[in-house]
């Protein structure tokens, strides 16, 4: 039972363990968790060229405390929610809505957030996310897997040169920040919780 329990993401420890309270406390999380993506995507930060929105941030936060199959279930949600036609990635209405907003310039960044809480999910579950080192070489995969789908989707719509100047270059500096802030505030949680 120890080892069940130490291998479980952090929100499960505030969740039922069985039932209708269970799904019903998931239910709630998955839309708290597109909540603070949408907040997130609106939320930009200049750094050089770029507008830098903490989306990434928010991603990796979720998939650590979340584990995967929530936070992919909450990704998911969030990407319904955009492909409805709400208004909750980063330039969204200015840029379009919809699907045909989520096939455009960032359509490959959104898929790879799925894949990115997937990774990160997948790291928590199996305990990494009350070790920095551990779960910073997990973010930091999923961040360049993200970015690879990113860039590839942009390639297709704009050329390889472009895309790695434009889609790639400038958010460098920024994620690998993001990152190393997520990766140190989802164990030190876990050093919170142990305390207490």
């Amino acid at each position: 039972m120890a080892i069940a329990t130490t291998m479980r993401p952090l929100i499960s420890l505030a969740l039922p363990e069985k039932g209708a309270a269970r799904l019903a406390g998931q239910i709630l999380l998955a839309i708290a968790g597109t909540l603070l993506l949408i907040l997130s995507a609106k939320t930009k930060v200049i750094l050089g060229p770029v507008d830098i929105s903490m989306q990434t941030l928010a991603v990796f936060l979720i998939a650590a405390a979340f584990g995967m199959r929530l936070g992919v279930a909450t990704l998911l949600l969030y990407m319904a929610e955009g492909a409805w036609g709400v208004p909750v990635f980063q330039s969204t209405p200015e840029k379009g809505i919809g699907v045909a907003y989520m096939l455009g310039s960032t359509g490959g960044y959104l898929a790879g957030f799925v894949v990115m809480a997937a990774i990160v999910g997948w790291a928590a579950d199996r305990g990494w996310d009350r070790h920095p080192i551990k779960l910073f070489n997990a973010m930091l995969v999923a961040e360049i897997v993200m970015m690879a789908m990113g860039f590839a989707w942009l390639a297709l719509l704009i050329g390889p040169e472009k895309s790695w100047q434009f889609g790639v270059v400038p958010f460098i500096v920024g994620d690998l920040i993001k990152v190393a802030l997520a990766a140190s505030l989802v164990p030190a949680a876990w050093s919170l919780l142990k305390r207490s």
